[in-house]
């Protein structure tokens, strides 16, 4: 998939959901449960062991299906394991140029977390594509409009402090997506497709 093509699903849903999954297994049922609700982004944090087997097993199953991302990602190394593992996009919790140029020559969309404009104008102009809004609830949903005054070009994706009852104000305030964690791929099976979903509904009424 091209880059371009990547951006733009994840924009279309709207959602993407961040996985702290053991084992293969576990990343496999959140995934499926998250597809059967409508969320096809699945973010594999580098937290869990192996995440690397993760994202090559999720990716050998299901192809294109799935968009599976990398997330916590610190460093280039890791970067780099990640994308030879199949990860469509890169996520990490701060902004590091040389994961910014790495994700840049293998054209692989890069969110780094940043909190202060100057970070945001940074990762602009190293080549990130979203800007990973980080962590969320520091601020909330307000804090973008404040982003967006200065930089009205950011394109932003908050992740943590997103829940159902306040995705559509992150929408609203002019975010592209969202990433959701704990608040989406906890429960069973059914939990977490009812709550994909009630995340992708919102979504789309936000946007109205």
């Amino acid at each position: 998939m091209r880059k371009h093509e990547i951006l733009q699903r994840i924009e279309d849903v709207g959602v993407v959901a961040v996985v702290r999954a053991e084992n293969s297994e576990k990343a496999k049922k959140i995934a499926l449960a998250c597809m059967e609700g409508g969320i096809d982004s699945i973010e594999i944090t580098f937290t869990v062991p192996g995440a690397h087997k993760v994202i090559e097993s999720l990716t050998e199953e299901f192809g294109d299906k799935l968009l599976v991302g990398a997330g916590t990602v610190l460093d280039s190394e890791t970067a780099r394991t990640a994308i030879l593992s199949g990860a469509k996009y890169i996520v990490s919790p701060g902004f590091d140029l040389d994961t910014a140029k790495l994700c840049n020559r293998y054209q692989i969309p890069y969110m780094p977390g940043c909190m202060t404009i100057t970070e945001m104008i940074t990762a602009m102009e190293a080549g990130a594509d979203i800007i990973k809004v980080f962590p969320g609830s520091a601020f909330g949903p307000s804090f973008i409009k404040a982003i967006k005054g200065p930089l009205p070009q950011a394109v932003l994706m908050p992740t943590g402090g997103v829940s159902i009852d306040n995705v559509d104000q992150w929408i609203k305030n002019g975010c592209i997506a969202v990433g959701v964690g704990g608040n989406l791929t906890k429960g069973s099976s059914e939990d977490m497709t009812k709550a994909a979903k009630e995340f992708v509904a919102k979504v789309k009424e936000a946007r109205k």
